[in-house]
């Protein structure tokens, strides 16, 4: 039998490249590996465990396009890890494993409507599908992105939303004197675009309560649950299936997802609160 690996070997040196803020606490960072890999080699969806030395490592979506020379991840300070992430200096490493979980399976909106809904963060894991599609619109029927945030200052890439054009909308909770655009939750932008319902596939990443209900204002529309993909992102700690920490009935996020089919994890969706 081969020797286990410990996680130890498992990680590369990720050196900084770029810091680019995007909110007053968010930040996307860009390393180079010491393993020589690039964004093509982390499809989108998936996640790597960011390791700052004394202090301990935390999951963090992929948010690089494959044809983006560094990998970049969009970090948030909400903790001990991302809170030491954020001191981070050009030139400087932290430790990476990965990647880890399932993508989102972009092939099946090939020839159809695909819709993207987002919230918050939740933008981030899906960044790569976006850049993807707009690269090769071709490809589907008519590409349509949804995004929403608490306030305008919350925005993730407001530096890139020119080169998303017509197809992408944004909504924020609460304007200000700046703001022209809609004001209210995501599922209000629904009101303003055609979902063609048993021809969509929809791609949905945010707080789960805004998930809860942007999956059902899809289902209203008449789009097939099988045609609905979520991203949860809850507890995760060890990347593989192996600490527990994720389990979400017989599932484990951390393996089975973090991208699952909306059959598979409704009845979750279901329960109060959630």
């Amino acid at each position: 039998m081969p020797e286990a690996v410990s996680l130890a070997e498992m990680m590369v040196k990720a050196k900084l490249r770029e810091v680019t803020p995007e909110t007053p606490d968010t930040v996307t960072y860009s390393f180079e590996l010491s393993d020589g890999r690039g964004p093509a080699d982390f499809r989108p969806g998936r996640f790597n465990m960011l390791y700052v030395h004394g202090v301990g490592e935390a999951p963090i979506s992929i948010a690089s396009w494959k044809r983006e020379k560094l990998l970049k991840h969009t970090v948030r300070s909400v903790g001990s890890v991302t809170n030491q992430i954020s001191k981070l200096k050009v030139g400087e490493s932290l430790g990476l494993r990965g990647p880890y979980g399932k993508t989102w399976p972009v092939e099946a909106a090939y020839g159809k409507q695909l819709v993207i809904a987002a919230g918050g963060l939740g933008l981030a894991p899906l960044r790569p599908v976006i850049l993807e599609a707009l690269s090769e619109l071709w490809r589907f029927a008519d590409v349509k992105i949804l995004y929403g945030a608490k306030t305008p200052q919350d925005l993730l890439y407001r530096y890139e939303y020119r080169s998303w054009g017509r197809n992408f909308m944004a909504t924020v909770d609460k304007g200000d004197e700046n703001w022209k655009g809609n004001v209210g939750v995501v599922t209000t932008l629904f009101n303003r675009v055609e979902v063609l319902s048993d021809k969509a596939v929809a791609f949905v990443c945010g707080p789960e309560v805004m998930m809860k209900f942007t999956v059902q204002e899809l289902l209203r529309r008449r789009v097939p649950e099988d045609n609905i993909y979520v991203s949860l992102e809850r507890h995760m700690q060890c990347g593989m299936g192996t600490c527990g920490h994720c389990q979400l009935g017989p599932v484990f996020v951390c393996k089975d997802g973090p991208v699952f089919g909306y059959p598979q994890v409704k009845r979750f969706f279901a329960r109060e609160g959630v």
